[in-house]
């Protein structure tokens, strides 16, 4: 096997360890709570910490779930998945378990309508006209948005 990628596969378990702790550390758990609450033993989470094994995506996901934190997040430290544009935020919005597949989508078309005008962009492919013929998430919020910057007559 090719040294280089040897040492890539290194590099992602560290980087994903390093994540790992430093969320644990603003949880404000211990190494053991974590290790408990993730279902996984103290020295296997130790040395995922430390950069010395790379844990598969259902690990990711039961550390994810120990931390209170989206499962993605991990994903993407780890180079599982790629990050999606829109950031944490859209990420967190996707992932809500409490949101139906409605409140998603008028929630990230609102919020992608105030990245487009504070950027000056064209709308994105989210913005499309509801087939029923009344304005979407993201056309209800930029009409929302000029009114309330229009000065009062």
């Amino acid at each position: 096997m090719d040294k280089s990628i040897d040492k890539a596969v290194a590099e992602l378990g560290r980087d994903i360890g390093e994540y790992i702790r430093q969320q644990r550390n603003t949880a404000k758990i211990s190494l053991r709570q974590l290790a408990k609450l993730a279902g996984v033993s103290n020295p296997y989470l130790s040395q995922i910490e430390r950069g010395l094994r790379k844990p598969s995506a259902e690990i990711l996901q039961q550390i994810a779930k120990g931390l209170r934190i989206s499962a993605e997040a991990l994903y993407v430290e780890a180079g599982i998945l790629e990050q999606r544009e829109g950031g944490a935020l859209t990420d967190a919005i996707v992932t809500a378990p409490d949101l139906t597949e409605r409140q998603k989508q008028v929630l990230l078309d609102v919020y992608e309508s105030f990245r487009r005008e504070n950027t000056g962009t064209a709308p994105a492919v989210g913005g499309v006209p509801d087939p029923t013929g009344r304005p979407t998430a993201a056309g209800r919020a930029d009409e929302t948005a000029a009114n309330q910057t229009k000065p009062e007559e």
